[in-house]
């Protein structure tokens, strides 16, 4: 296998047109799950709580198949994972069909936590590649790039569900024919990946050979394990904090709008605001990262201004509080680019494994949305419906999570020992 260390800037951008399709089908399927949510409550019959085990059934699959991830990368390389991911993916997709046919809420679950696996090894896959393929302190700005491709699909995939799936009346049976095309797309991408021109990358010290370990000049020469990372470590709680806050706006804006503005026509479409304030906060970091802003500034400026955004989704006026989640999405949109270059300084060696660390980090997404639901039904007592206040104060919730963010950008991730 070819080992290429980080390439010039002409040469990797053909590789980073393929790499952000891949970003692409990432988003198309959280968009899918998150699409899902609140039509599943009305053909299940689920609390708003069980509603959020959709999200939890796929997210959960980071944190099992998270490690794993690393020993399949390690001996593949990341572009054959990436094939194997897409195989994943598909069968996962195929699995909803009898999910549906013998309306079983848990097999359609266990589809979920199967697709769920695909993605643990395609985001262990494509988001470390990402990071080395060019310069570390431009990072951040190729993130962003695949930022935007993911979050482009996430506004695309409900209005592909849509095209079968009438949220007000909905027939679990719809989602028979989306899911198969859905699993054909990934089997044909899988094909496609494992023949596309992606050349192997190593990070600084990773092409070190255990049988001369002198070669590594890294942070990393001499350490023996991945624990011995803190700033890995922190890193991993910042994405876990992160896709909980990042997952909880898409997961939770019909739900907000439906209760917000009652039951209108086409209710759906309030959920490209999420998208809105991702992409804008993207095309910022395109824009100005490393040239205006360091990757460290954007994530701390991001992170107070999440603070900021969901102190005013809580305490704003009803219809002005729910513009306020894009203002949240916006403040969301720099950490994940910004979060996987912090935390991957300086491993060398150990940069494979670190990544399926903070790929673990991921399921926070299967965790905070949950429990935002939990306070959502805890907060209304007995009343049979939620009311827009029960809503607003649960996402409190995002609070800690953001100062958790800020703590990484100003300190935890320089700790070196």
């Amino acid at each position: 296998m070819a080992l290429t260390k980080g390439l010039q800037k002409n040469n990797y951008i053909i590789p980073l047109i393929i790499v952000g399709f891949i970003f692409f089908v990432i988003g198309f399927g959280i968009g899918i799950s998150g699409f899902l949510t609140p039509a599943l409550r009305s053909a299940f019959d689920l609390s708003t709580g069980q509603s959020y085990l959709v999200t939890a059934a796929i997210f959960s699959a980071f944190v099992i198949f998270g490690r794993p991830s690393a020993w399949v990368i390690t001996r593949l390389g990341y572009r054959k994972s990436m094939v194997l991911a897409f195989m994943i993916m598909a069968l996962g997709m195929i699995l909803f069909v009898p999910s549906a046919r013998s309306i079983s809420f848990p097999l359609f679950l266990l589809a979920l936590f199967v697709g769920g696996i695909g993605n643990t090894l395609l985001q262990a896959s494509v988001n470390p590649y990402v990071t080395i393929i060019g310069p570390i302190d431009s990072a951040a700005m190729r993130m962003s790039l695949m930022g935007i491709m993911n979050k482009m699909a996430w506004w695309i995939a409900p209005l592909f569900l849509g095209l079968f799936i009438d949220l007000q009346q909905v027939d679990i049976n719809h989602i028979i024919m989306p899911f198969f095309l859905v699993a054909g797309i990934l089997f044909v991408l899988g094909v496609a990946v494992y023949f596309a021109p992606l050349p192997e990358v190593v990070a600084k010290g990773e092409e070190v050979l255990e049988d001369n370990p002198e070669t590594d000049s890294s942070y990393a020469k001499g350490k023996t394990s991945i624990l011995q990372f803190p700033h890995l470590l922190i890193g991993a709680v910042a994405v876990f904090f992160y896709i909980g806050i990042e997952i909880l706006p898409m997961a939770s804006i019909i739900d907000f709008a439906r209760i917000t503005f009652g039951d209108e026509p086409n209710i759906e479409r309030y959920a490209k605001y999420v998208t809105i304030g991702l992409v804008a906060g993207y095309l910022f970091g395109v824009f100005t990262i490393p040239k205006i802003l360091s990757q460290t500034r954007a994530l701390t400026i991001f992170s107070v201004l999440g603070v900021i955004s969901t102190l005013i989704l809580v305490f704003g006026p009803v219809e002005f509080a729910f513009y306020g989640l894009l203002l949240v999405s916006f403040s969301n949109s720099l950490m994940w680019p910004a979060i996987w270059p912090l935390a991957l300084a300086d491993l060398g060696k150990f940069t494979k494994v670190g990544s399926s660390i903070l790929v673990m980090g991921i399921v926070g997404g299967a965790v905070i949305p949950p429990l935002y639901g939990l306070m959502v039904d805890a907060s209304k007592g007995v009343a049979e419906t939620a009311s827009v206040a029960n809503y607003q104060t649960a996402y409190w919730i995002m609070i800690p999570c953001y100062i958790f963010i800020l703590y990484f950008a100003l300190h935890g991730h320089k700790i070196r020992r």
